[in-house]
């Protein structure tokens, strides 16, 4: 019953007779735990364009991943060919995506501002500040920067913004925040408000901020795109309160968020694992002491921090059983086309066996269902 449901939506989808969020209600209401586990991965591809062939299309069709990243640059490959090359191909990329999928995807991007944008004025969008910038100035000249940016993603159906970065400008010499303009400030204060006007104003537009890298990445002198990123002797709990802050305040104003963790390792605050992969600081600070209960993705679990350290499966139980509901495959760094495959085969195992149980599977899809349930 359920598979004949599915064709027909999917039919009707195609004809355009029934909007997407429609079908949306329909299908989620029963969800298969394949289903289910598809729904916690977010996955980079290759391609300006998709065919039926293109990986992609297999692990939004067959796997039901629950969203993909853009970027304009494959590391790899040391190329800009990519996703991303101008207005009209980013539309008709991501309506193609959407078309495919069961449930509605999200589509992300890193479109902070300044020198982290992957659509460029180069592909025919206009530059916009960059957070360092934005923080020198009036918070409300932020909200409106958040606009130019959410009205900017909208018009290309790219539907999540990993923006506003939180981290506060401890270090200025810190080799990926600090040098790179991405933290507001280095008074935690001034984050906050600066990254809830940003984040506002991709509301506005209907696009949906994630708040990252959680718990602080701005004391930090490594970079974790390339090991090992240890805050022990330079972070300090005043990271935190732009998170805290934002949570709170998004709390009382129903402000569309998720929140992104660092591969920062801390001793003070887990001895043996770093944030993603910490139950003690996922689940202890940010679930239990913030009380939050919205959508926490990892960063890409492909940066040398985790992926020289641990192996695959231990990494993706690690992070799940620590609170993640959504696992970053940004298969940038690293190209695996099967990656999303292997990563679901990884967490049915994993149920299976009972290591990670069918609960804990539900409560990060019905958290990500909620978040879905707002997009446009």
């Amino acid at each position: 019953m359920i598979k004949r449901l599915l064709v027909c939506i999917m039919l009707f989808l195609a004809a355009g007779l029934i909007p997407a969020a429609s079908a949306f209600a329909k299908v989620t209401a029963k969800a298969s735990l394949h289903d289910m586990v598809g729904q916690m991965l977010l996955v980079g591809f290759r391609g300006m364009e998709v065919t039926p062939e293109s990986p992609v299309m297999r692990d939004i069709m067959q796997y039901n991943v629950g969203g993909v990243i853009l970027f304009d640059y494959d590391v790899a490959l040391k190329s800009k060919e990519r996703n991303i090359r101008d207005r009209a191909q980013v539309k008709a990329l991501t309506t193609s995506l959407q078309q495919a999928a069961r449930m509605p995807l999200f589509i992300a991007i890193d479109q902070e501002g300044g020198r982290v944008a992957r659509l460029k004025a180069a592909h025919g969008f206009p530059a916009t500040p960059s957070a360092a910038v934005l923080g020198n100035g009036t918070v409300e000249a932020t909200r409106k920067a958040g606009e130019t940016v959410g009205r900017m993603l909208a018009e290309v159906g790219v539907n999540w913004d990993y923006a506003p970065v939180l981290d506060v400008n401890v270090n200025p010499d810190c080799p990926v925040i600090g040098k790179l303009g991405r933290s507001f400030s280095a008074d935690p204060k001034v984050v906050a408000e600066h990254g809830a006007a940003f984040a506002e104003g991709l509301n506005a537009h209907g696009v949906i901020a994630c708040l990252k890298h959680f718990p602080g990445h701005g004391s930090s002198a490594a970079d974790s795109h390339l090991g090992v990123t240890d805050i022990t002797s330079t972070w300090s709990f005043k990271e935190l309160k732009p998170f805290k802050t934002v949570l709170e305040q998004g709390a009382r104003n129903g402000l569309r968020t998720a929140v992104m963790t660092g591969h920062l390792f801390n001793a003070r605050l887990d001895a043996e694992y770093p944030a993603t992969l910490s139950r003690s600081i996922i689940g202890g600070i940010l679930r239990e002491q913030m009380r939050y209960d919205g959508v926490i993705i990892t960063d890409d679990m492909q940066m040398k921090a985790i992926a020289d350290a641990y192996g695959l499966e231990e990494a993706v139980e690690r992070a799940i059983h620590a609170g993640a509901d959504m696992l970053l495959f940004g298969n940038n760094i690293s190209y695996d086309a099967d990656i999303v495959p292997k990563v679901t085969r990884i967490i049915l195992r994993l149920v299976d066996t009972k290591r990670i149980s069918r609960q804990r599977v539900q409560r990060s899809y019905e958290r990500i269902q909620s978040l879905k349930a707002g997009m446009q």
